[in-house]
């Protein structure tokens, strides 16, 4: 009996051993349980994350390739436009060296009068005119031209690149873009006034030989009822185009003909009219072709459409660039385009 009360005694002892063994076997459980709750919570987050940062990488990977394609399209733009120019500044050059190019009519400006190197004052009228194209320039749609007073203005805000402007309470972001002006063309034109000679047009037909119809001009020019004229050194006469051109012995006696455009022509009886001009010799001096950055005007890209007019945004887009905390300054002209194109002309400070 005392053998088996034993027994049952190391019996229990062992089955008390297995219930606590048991029992930190289930808090073990309960505790990986936990554990693992929150390894798969951690490794859903961890796959949510990754997830939205790869479609964040994949949206800036898009928007940046937007912006290079743009940038691509712009530059490709501004290739042809180079190409463009290099190929007016080739066609203007001839074989022969000498400058071939249709200048479209414009203003003059008058810069000064030269004394002619010779011993009579009047013999020669000099006269020297200052001529510059305008050079145009296509502003898009939803673009804009500002010029600044101050051209380390324009250059600070075409190196800040890109600006951030309140277009009522709506924010844009725009571009701005230093841009190359097309060729344009400077001279001086030389115009010499003669004193002695003056051109004579719409010449009458007659059945006369020529030599005589000289010496009938000569002895007509010799003094005429306005007391103009003198003494004739030379008459050359062109019958087929019925004009002249006569020369004077006096200095001086063709400038009183310069104010009058008609003289009278008698001859066989009769009293014909003749068209009188200066006679003069013209040439360029100081042709230069030119092309360039315009220093003080910045090029405004990509200004969002708005429901104001587009007199209301210029104005907004004015008030913006001018004010010192955007790094702006006074502005002397702007001009934004919101539907169309249009063209502006710039013209080099003479």
């Amino acid at each position: 009996m005392e053998r088996l009360k034993e027994e049952l005694e190391k019996w229990k002892e062992r089955v008390e051993k297995l219930e606590k063994a048991k029992a930190d076997l289930l808090l073990c459980k309960l505790s990986a349980d936990g554990e693992y709750v929150k390894a798969e919570e951690e490794l859903i987050k961890l796959k949510d994350f990754q997830e939205k940062q790869h479609k964040d990488i994949i949206i800036s990977f898009h928007r940046e390739l937007y912006v290079l394609n743009q940038e691509n399209a712009e530059l490709k733009r501004e290739v042809e436009k180079l190409k463009e120019d290099l190929a007016k500044c080739s066609s203007v050059l001839s074989q022969d060296g000498q400058i071939k190019k249709k200048v479209a009519e414009m203003k003059m400006k008058f810069t000064r009068m030269e004394d002619m190197k010779d011993d009579y004052p009047d013999m020669n009228t000099h006269c020297v005119f200052h001529v510059t194209t305008k050079i145009p320039f296509r502003l898009n749609q939803n673009e804009a031209l500002l010029t600044f007073e101050d051209e380390e203005v324009a250059q600070r805000l075409i190196k800040m690149g890109n600006h951030t402007v309140n277009l009522d309470n709506k924010i844009a972001d725009v571009r701005v873009k230093p841009f190359t002006l097309e060729m344009g063309i400077t001279f001086e034109l030389h115009i010499t006034i003669s004193g002695k000679k003056i051109n004579i047009s719409e010449v009458p037909e007659l059945s006369i030989p020529e030599d005589w119809m000289r010496d009938k001009l000569e002895l007509n020019f010799y003094k005429t009822e306005q007391g103009g004229g003198g003494e004739v050194e030379n008459v050359k006469y062109d019958k087929q185009s019925r004009t002249a051109v006569i020369t004077f012995l006096r200095p001086g006696a063709a400038n009183s003909f310069v104010r009058c455009t008609k003289y009278p022509f008698f001859v066989n009886g009769r009293c014909y009219r003749l068209s009188v001009s200066p006679n003069t010799a013209v040439h360029l001096e100081k042709f230069q072709l030119y092309c360039g950055i315009s220093k003080k005007t910045i090029l405004l890209k990509g200004i969002q459409e708005t429901e104001d007019d587009e007199e209301s945004v210029q104005d907004m887009i004015e008030i913006h660039f001018q004010k010192p905390s955007n790094r702006g300054g006074e502005i002397e002209k702007i001009k934004y385009v919101s539907k169309g194109v249009t063209w502006v002309c710039f013209e080099e400070d003479i």
